[in-house]
């Protein structure tokens, strides 16, 4: 909106210069030369209220400003001192475009036209009427210009904020759902086996009990590294976990690590996968057995979580579609994500051999533990 009110104050000036040429007694060349010249002021002039009217760089301002310069005092020659109401418009580019000495250069500009039309013997009223006119349009283009610049970021600023807390947002659910999702599972499974010992072995409820304290005060730790932006996971500590987990639920494991786990962010994303994989195997599957394997190929680790469940869980007498076909949301949708922020890459579907596999794969350099970039 700012910008708008700009327009007529370029178009004001013009109208008012080419009648002053004219009444002057100026010739058809000299009105050709007068409205050229004006074509090109307020080209320039419009170049320079823009709200990125300072890029380019300083070697890019210097040349605009001195072209304007050369527009506003050569034509004085030809067109006589009815041209230096111009001086309006550069008085406002020292303003716009200068950081040092601007003011000191806006004040000469603004009385250079006065002082030229006083040497050509003007009337004082004229020179008075120059001056005021000078002052107040430099003033008024500068106030208007700044005004547009200010709206332009506050703008900017708005739709960035609005972007943060979208990427927030997804952040937060997402971790909510990769990292607690595992815990609240887990914590539902060792209490349905607890309950089922409780009657005839209360040793073995008593060590789920335990167990199932142990998880709940690791989901509010995992709640405040949510809450604080970041979480460091070991995927050492979510194998050893895991592992428990399926024996808990009378699945066989047999992992075989043959090359050591990655540090940092690396890390830190496969174990996020391992949880992920181990929720969905608890879940939606009917697994009697499971294999975890880790290896080093081509400069990538490899894990890969294969396992002989259907892979389906009824609702109501139907089935549900596997996870492959449910990839394009929940949490493989978030592993994906995830694993190409560290330039990794996530497989899953069944095999041949009629397992299904999740398999990740990550570069094998190490790298610093930062947030992953949101969805």
């Amino acid at each position: 909106m700012a910008v708008l009110i700009l327009y007529p104050l370029l178009l004001a000036l013009p109208i008012e210069v080419s009648v002053d040429v004219y009444t002057s007694g100026a010739g058809g060349a000299r009105m050709a030369l007068c409205l050229l010249c004006l074509a090109a002021a307020c080209a320039l002039q419009i170049l320079h209220v823009r709200p990125a009217a300072r890029g380019g760089g300083r070697r890019h301002r210097a040349v605009r400003l001195f072209v304007q310069l050369l527009l506003t005092y050569v034509p004085l020659i030809w067109l006589g001192t009815a041209w230096a109401e111009t001086g309006g418009f550069l008085a406002a580019s020292m303003l716009l475009l200068l950081s040092r000495l601007k003011w000191t250069l806006f004040f000469a500009t603004v009385f250079s036209g006065p002082l030229i039309a006083a040497l050509h013997h003007e009337t004082v009223a004229y020179v008075v009427h120059l001056t005021v006119g000078t002052l107040v349009l430099g003033l008024t283009l500068y106030t208007v210009s700044r005004l547009a610049r200010v709206s332009s970021d506050l703008v900017h600023a708005r739709t960035s904020l609005a972007e943060a807390v979208t990427r927030e947002r997804v952040r937060f659910a997402r971790d909510l759902h990769d990292l607690l999702g595992y815990s609240l599972s887990a914590i539902a499974l060792k209490s349905e086996v607890a309950l089922r010992h409780i009657p005839h072995r209360h040793e073995q409820a008593r060590e789920e009990l335990v167990a199932i304290l142990r998880i709940s005060r690791q989901s509010l730790t995992e709640m405040r590294h949510v809450a604080n932006g970041y979480c460091v996971l070991s995927p050492e500590s979510e194998l050893e976990t895991s592992t428990a987990m399926l024996r808990s639920a009378g699945i066989e494991v047999d992992a075989k690590i043959s090359a050591p786990w990655p540090d940092g962010l690396q890390g830190t994303v496969l174990a996020v996968v391992l949880r992920e994989a181990m929720t969905n195997i608890l879940r939606h599957s009917k697994a009697e057995h499971c294999s975890i394997a880790v290896q080093r190929t081509d400069g990538r680790l490899r894990m890969a979580i294969r396992n002989d469940g259907a892979w389906q869980e009824m609702q109501d007498g139907a089935s549900v579609p596997p996870p492959a076909s449910r990839a394009k949301r929940g949490g493989l949708v978030n592993l994906t994500a995830r694993l190409a922020a560290v330039g990794g890459a996530l497989v899953v579907g069944p095999r041949p051999d009629g397992w299904f596999e999740l398999a990740a794969e990550v570069p094998e350099a190490h790298g610093p533990l930062v947030p992953a970039p949101a969805l």
